[in-house]
């Protein structure tokens, strides 16, 4: 057992529309630059967990997709484990990668998320959202949309309902959101809209218009697990948590699965939310990153939108969330995402992202949720990261 695991390298492919690219070259192109940073080779890595959610169904590679994807690079003769936890897929393969090193297994292990979603199929695309509910009790999507956009209606109207919460705060996160993506270069959009933009455009299902949700992208990131610091680079997982949601009362709060699960990630890691410099939170709609702000503690319950209104969560501002442009902006390759969310606390923390760092950043926290199921998400997982 090792009680201390490291995050040596990182790499991330840009997000957006990858035509001519497949799964394999996305997955790959994103671990080998992953490997580069962490000055590692692909035979250091002792053990690899690779994440994708629609592989499988888009492309029919059902089984191995991982082994076959990582031979390319000439990984053989250590284990592989296919990862598949809707959209918090990406999470769950650095969890993986994390407890396997410190339960002393292997020194190096390799998480890799990646998803090929835009292959000329709109309606099968969708399909696959249908997927990450209860099939048996749910209806399908309505065809112009994912089915996720109608339930994060339904949850921002009940919170609209409860807290006051406005559709005009809802705008301003995802206006802070484009304008943060503005700086990533490696966002699937990088144009700056105003919340009067964000409102005026074409409306989805209310409250949510379009620039408040994630678009279908392409892309892949990576990570390298050690159990030691090999370069001055190198940063701190200090807590990775992982849990499934329960049947709460939609109204109850303070059994969100994400607040049981952030109490969970602050105890191990030894600190509270007021220690946090920057968060990459899972804003597949505007409203979730107003939700899970309040759940990760970054502002009291309710306080969500109010707090983005005042710009406190912008760059600049008190705790800034999803300097990367998050999931409305710089994508939401689904099983991708998470170790995307990585790459940009990790650069946070080494303090290299340019325009958009966080100064002074320290901790870092990301939430990345999946699914859905009897009333929040179905999966999530709380990483929280330090400065070594």
């Amino acid at each position: 057992m090792t009680s201390q695991v490291w995050i040596t390298g990182t790499g991330m492919t840009p997000f957006g529309v990858h035509s001519g690219e497949s799964t394999g070259d996305l997955a790959r192109r994103a671990v080998t630059e992953a490997l580069a940073d962490a000055g590692l080779g692909i035979h250091d890595v002792r053990a690899a967990f690779y994440g994708s959610t629609a592989q499988g169904a888009l492309e029919g590679q059902l089984m191995v997709a991982g082994e076959i994807a990582l031979r390319g690079l000439g990984l053989t003769g250590v284990p592989v484990f296919n990862v598949e936890n809707a959209c918090a897929t990406g999470a769950s393969a650095l969890h993986l990668a994390i407890a396997y090193v410190r339960s002393g297994a292997v020194d190096v292990a390799l998480a890799v998320g990646v998803e090929r979603m835009n292959v000329g199929d709109r309606a099968e695309v969708l399909r696959i959202f249908d997927g990450a509910v209860d099939v048996s009790t749910h209806r399908a999507g309505s065809g112009d949309r994912s089915l996720f956009m109608d339930i994060y209606a339904e949850l921002a109207r009940a919170h609209m309902a409860k807290f006051g919460t406005t559709q005009r705060q809802l705008a301003h996160v995802a206006a802070k959101n484009h304008g943060h993506s503005v700086h990533n270069g490696l966002a699937h959009y990088r144009k700056a809209m105003t919340v009067d933009e964000v409102l005026a455009a074409r409306p989805l299902s209310y409250p949510l218009t379009v620039p408040m949700c994630a678009p279908i992208t392409d892309g892949a990131a990576a990570a390298v697990v050690c159990a030691t610091p090999a370069r001055d680079q190198a940063v701190r997982v200090l807590a990775s948590v992982t849990g499934t949601g329960s049947d709460r009362d939609a109204a109850d709060y303070d059994r969100h699965i994400s607040r049981l699960l952030a109490a969970r990630a602050y105890e191990e890691a030894g600190l509270g939310p007021a220690d946090v410099s920057v968060a990459e939170v899972h804003d597949a709609t505007a409203f979730a990153e107003i939700l899970q702000t309040e759940m990760l503690g970054l502002c009291a319950v309710g306080d969500g939108g109010p707090a983005a209104e005042r710009g406190e969560t912008t760059l600049g501002g008190r705790v800034p969330v999803n300097p990367s442009g998050g999931l409305v902006s710089k994508g939401h390759p689904l099983g991708a995402t998470g170790l995307g969310q990585v790459h940009e606390l990790v650069t946070q923390l080494r303090g290299t992202a340019g325009a958009r760092q966080v100064p002074g950043a320290r901790v870092a926290v990301a939430e990345n949720g999946g699914g859905f199921h009897a009333g929040e998400e179905a999966v999530a997982v709380i990483t929280i990261l330090g400065r070594a």
